[in-house]
């Protein structure tokens, strides 16, 4: 019999609910029951085909071995271009470090900044990964509310007030997941100029949705501010914007004095990343972005079905997502919780949802709804939702 013996700081780890609710809509799926998925985000569209064909010619080029730890010079050059094609700032390809996705930045910023003893701030509700990774760092995870009233944007005062000398990282998500939630410029501003008198507090700001805008609005990046350039992470990757999920390539613009370690990290972590994935990667920032814009389109309009039929449903209210492709809405006026609001959306009407305590304790009476789907099944979705309700 086995007497393994697991360290203890595995009971820290948490979990992305997301993948739970995916792997239980596709277990009653396999039953033979009819299933909508609005649980995983991730675009339900295909990998445009250009992209497609640079990863496949890669491979028949013989592109098959290692590649340095933290990206092709090409990439990170392509990056570097791209981030001034979109937010207008000067990037260092020697500062950008390509890795797996987007949660190794996330994890090796972490691990970067949180011991014991120290606090990282992250928002609430906000995606699952942050609080997860900060209490398995060993720090002490402080969260900031995101208010339905306010748009779920983020308050400068509101943060600032959460920051203390033992502060070591902040977290920021705009636009965010789960509640599609964006803050505008003026707001940024005023936390940057108040984090002026924090120069100890290193900025983690998670831009994966950067492309994903709606009303209008355009794209803050924290790129754009130079006065906190030499203590900021921006983190942003393929996944979303080109629907490359399934590809696995993410990169971070990392602060100089940052860069050494986290290559470090990455060479006991994953080596590097798949080399024909970075080919394609080149392949999506240098080619066409009219794919993209077609897909943000579809988003778009699916968003005006979505919110105005939830709003439509007894006990329900839903506020206008800013930015990417998550509706957040406001599940009280059912009497269920989250939870219960999400177990029965899927068993009584076979629609999976996530539920908002999910993504932190101040999700409750939310439940997320991703609307990276038809506008065909969104609305047979809401409809056998509404016969639940």
């Amino acid at each position: 019999m086995s007497q393994l013996i697991f360290a203890d700081s595995l009971s820290r780890l948490g979990t992305e609910s997301a993948f739970v609710v995916l792997a239980r809509a596709q277990a009653l799926a396999a039953e033979g029951h009819d299933i909508i998925n609005l649980g995983i985000g991730q675009p339900d569209f295909p990998t445009p085909p250009h992209i497609v064909e640079a990863g496949i010619r890669a491979l028949r080029d013989g592109h098959h071995g290692y590649t340095p730890a933290n990206g092709l010079p090409a990439l990170r050059e392509a990056v570097a271009a791209d981030l001034h094609r979109r937010h207008g700032v000067e990037v260092n390809p020697d500062h950008v470090v390509v890795v797996p996705g987007g949660k190794p930045t996330m994890f090796f910023a972490m691990l970067m900044f949180g011991q014991k003893g120290a606090e990282i701030l992250y928002p609430n509700p906000g995606f699952p990964i942050y609080e997860s990774a900060i209490r398995y760092s060993g720090a002490s995870a402080v969260p900031y509310g995101l208010e339905e009233a306010n748009g779920f944007a983020f308050s400068a005062e509101a943060v600032l007030d959460k920051i203390t000398p033992a502060t070591r990282l902040l977290i920021l998500n705009s636009p965010a997941n789960p509640t599609g939630g964006v803050t505008p410029k003026a707001e940024i501003d005023r936390l940057v100029a108040g984090l002026e008198a924090h120069p100890h507090v290193a900025i983690l700001s998670d831009e994966i949705y950067s492309c994903m805008l709606y009303g209008g609005r355009s794209h803050v990046s924290l790129l754009q501010y130079p006065e906190i350039r030499g203590r900021l992470i921006m983190l942003d990757g393929w996944s979303k914007t080109y629907a490359m999920t399934g590809w696995r390539l993410g990169y971070a613009v990392w602060p100089e004095a940052a860069v050494d370690h986290v290559t470090r990290l990455c060479i006991n972590d994953h080596s590097c990343v798949n080399a024909a994935t970075q080919f394609a990667g080149i392949a999506a920032l240098e080619g066409s972005q009219a794919p993209v814009r077609e897909m943000v389109a579809q988003f778009d309009a699916r968003r005006q079905v979505i919110v105005e039929a939830l709003n439509a449903l007894p006990g329900v209210r839903c506020a206008d997502p800013a930015g990417a492709f998550y509706a957040f809405p406001n599940i009280e006026g059912t009497g269920m919780t989250a939870k219960e609001a999400q177990d029965r959306f899927l068993d009584e009407a076979g629609v999976a949802t996530v539920a908002g305590t999910s993504f932190g304790a101040w999700g409750e009476g939310f439940v997320r709804f991703s609307y990276a789907n038809s506008t065909e099944n969104i609305l047979k979705a809401i409809d056998r939702i509404s016969n639940v309700l």
